[in-house]
């Protein structure tokens, strides 16, 4: 039996779906997604498997003009996923505007000398005469080795990239155990889970910069686990907007994330969030080891 396994990058720009298409071709649900653009901010691994061919899907921050030092970060770690990886996969979201920006992080991939794939997401969504305009303008610009139209949300066309992905995959042993689906920790798992709460239940409400942090991790006799976790944001004002009235909105917020983290861990979790107001959290060093981040000068 011949085995395989590389390292497939997924690049492109915030709310492509990237994070979306992630867990489809894993199979399960791997990293945080919400409508809300730069949800996703570290480096966060798939790992997929078909046939014989182990796949390591590095879900990487959406490629934007970074502002400030968690911009820069973020950036960097995308950037720095998609070094000697073994495939590019260049996630266009084509049911939205492709202005200036996208055709200039496309144009920009394009010059990098790994083998890449184009995709088109969201199709479900794109309008049927666009599309094969959008495809041909993107394929003359990227030069990619094959195009897949997808629906990452209805799994449409999934099926056949992560075929063409599995054939594309160098031979060599697997990197990882066939039953591991990511390589976060579970303390990192933990803390995306209720950042993933934050944004579903808050919406436009919460400012982006608001980060969750694992504090403590207890485990109890009975085999549950005790999660203490903190959640920091920048000013006073947003406090209020995440405890709620009379703590409503924390204790819901709590309740959801609770049981993501038990279905991810397979058993009982207690979890105890305490909401911190720290106006230069995103200048903290530590924290970004934290969740996953290197330090940008």
């Amino acid at each position: 039996m011949t085995t395989r396994c590389g390292v497939v990058a997924v690049l492109g720009a915030p709310n492509a779906g990237k994070s979306t298409l992630v867990n489809a071709l894993v199979g399960q649900k791997v990293a945080i997604v919400s409508a809300k653009a730069q949800t996703t901010r570290a480096r966060l691994m798939g790992i997929a498997l078909a046939d014989e061919a182990q796949m390591l899907l590095l879900d990487t921050p959406g490629i934007f003009a970074p502002g400030r030092r968690l911009d820069r970060a973020m950036v960097k770690a995308a950037w720095e996923g998609a070094e000697d990886a073994d495939r590019l996969l260049v996630v266009i979201d084509s049911a939205a505007k492709t202005g200036g920006k996208v055709a200039q992080l496309v144009d920009g991939l394009a010059e990098r000398r790994e083998p890449k794939i184009l995709v088109l997401n969201k199709v479900d969504l794109a309008d049927k005469n666009a599309l094969l305009a959008l495809a041909t303008d993107f394929h003359a610009r990227l030069k990619p080795e094959a195009v897949f139209m997808v629906s990452a949300a209805t799994g449409d066309g999934v099926a056949d990239l992560k075929a063409h992905l599995a054939a594309a995959m160098p031979e060599g042993p697997w990197h990882f155990p066939e039953d591991q689906l990511t390589d976060a920790t579970d303390r990192m798992v933990a803390a995306e889970l209720t950042r993933e709460q934050l944004y579903l239940q808050l919406h436009a409400e919460l400012p982006y910069s608001a980060a969750v942090v694992t504090e403590k991790w207890e485990e109890r006799p009975d085999g549950s686990a005790a999660i203490h976790q903190q959640i920091l944001i920048e000013r006073d004002s947003q406090k209020g907007i995440v405890v709620g009235k009379g703590g409503a909105r924390l204790k819901a917020i709590g309740s959801a994330a609770r049981e993501a983290i038990a279905e991810h861990l397979g058993r009982k979790v207690h979890l105890y969030l305490h909401v911190k107001v720290a106006p230069k959290w995103s200048e903290d060093r530590g924290l970004y080891e934290d969740i996953g981040l290197d330090w940008a000068d």
